[in-house]
């Protein structure tokens, strides 16, 4: 029988990252609305619009980051996942990009949000298709987190 990797955070045998995942990357596509919102309309309620939700992302994302780095941790399996280091190397990138962007913007306001913060916002979400996509490798092609039979996923 074939024993795929396991993910060592988890619920009920529910792996915890894939839960915490859309949080982050609602919070951050959020960002990008908000920003081409204000760009186009010059109303300052975007930019704080904008500020909160980095900021719940950043919160977020870390959560999903030390569920991630559990995994990672706790399975030599997904260790040994090329996918899951260009998943954790381009989230990690991800989450210093924002933080920067959540700095700027605290610091400067709407100043801080064209062109550069949109500029930010536009590649984060580039990033995260990648990342995503390396996401569902690691699920579909490599099965980690998958249950290796019936009874476990009771």
């Amino acid at each position: 029988m074939t024993h795929y990797p396991h993910s060592t955070a988890s619920i009920g045998g529910h792996p915890i990252h894939p839960m915490l995942i859309p949080f982050p990357i609602a919070f951050f596509v959020g960002t990008l609305f908000c920003d081409l919102i204000f760009w186009r309309t010059g109303n300052l309620g975007w930019v704080s619009g904008s500020l909160w939700l980095l900021g719940a992302g950043l919160i977020m994302a870390a959560l999903a980051a030390v569920a991630g780095l559990t995994d990672v941790l706790g399975d030599d399996q997904i260790r040994n996942l090329q996918d899951a280091w260009l998943h954790a190397g381009g989230n990690v990138l991800v989450v210093l990009i924002q933080l920067y962007n959540w700095y700027s913007r605290y610091a400067h306001g709407d100043a801080a949000v064209i062109p550069v913060g949109l500029a930010l916002s536009l590649l984060v979400v580039l990033i995260l298709l990648f990342t995503g996509w390396k996401g569902w490798e690691m699920v579909y092609r490599h099965h980690v987190g998958v249950a290796d039979s019936p009874d476990e996923r009771r």
